[in-house]
């Protein structure tokens, strides 16, 4: 029995636009308070932070917009998933977190993880669907 199901193209239209939402949020925030931003980078250890700030803010905006438009969903869904992992143990480090935090840290952590599982999930329903589709 074949239990694979193909999800209709607006399905798959909505999924890549409430993945990529917070993306496009997140860049535009940073680039709106990028001194603030650029000092909580320096916080949480980033090296070089005044380098990564600008390649976080043109991936989170470029990723968001490509995903939405769907050109490569599976490479962009892949570099997603790789950025939001790493952001994970990053930002969202729970286990160093004090108890004031340690909820909030956790929730975005697994967060982060989910988001990853649904990256996966578009990359291989684009692979199935094929190139140019």
């Amino acid at each position: 029995m074949n239990t694979t199901t193909n999800p209709s193209p607006g399905w798959t239209l909505a999924a890549r636009v409430l993945m990529a939402a917070i993306f496009l949020v997140a860049g535009v925030r940073k680039l709106l308070t990028y001194a603030a931003t650029l000092g909580y980078f320096g916080k949480l250890g980033i090296p070089l932070a005044d380098v990564v700030l600008p390649l976080t803010i043109a991936l989170e905006i470029g990723g968001g917009l490509l995903l939405i438009a769907g050109w490569r969903v599976q490479w962009v869904a892949g570099v997603l998933a790789l950025f939001t992992l790493a952001t994970a143990f990053t930002a969202h480090a729970f286990w160093a977190a004090d108890a004031a935090q340690f909820a909030g840290q956790l929730n975005n952590f697994l967060k982060n993880v989910a988001m990853v599982g649904g990256f996966v999930m578009l990359a291989v329903h684009a692979r199935q669907a094929g190139a140019g589709r």
